[in-house]
């Protein structure tokens, strides 16, 4: 059974850089979705994986090295 998680990211201050990072982000293949949103957050992402280990090192690897982000907490899906 596959894996999905939600990604929450709080990007930095500046506004403009919301759009620079949603925009990067859907330039990842392996992410189903990219939405930007209102409350603490700016951005929810949603993944699938086929193990844990997958989602934690998308997370890491291609997700949290993009320009921008300031903070992530990764949600799994039950």
């Amino acid at each position: 059974m596959r894996v999905k998680a939600f990604v929450l990211i709080q990007t930095e201050i500046e506004v403009a850089r919301t759009d620079e990072v949603a925009a990067a982000l859907k330039k990842l293949r392996q992410l189903r979705s990219v939405d930007r949103v209102t409350g603490p957050y700016d951005i929810i992402v949603e993944i699938e994986a086929e193990t844990l280990e997958e989602i934690g090192a998308l997370v890491d690897e291609k997700i949290r090295t993009v320009t921008g982000i300031y903070r992530t907490v990764t949600c799994l899906a039950i």
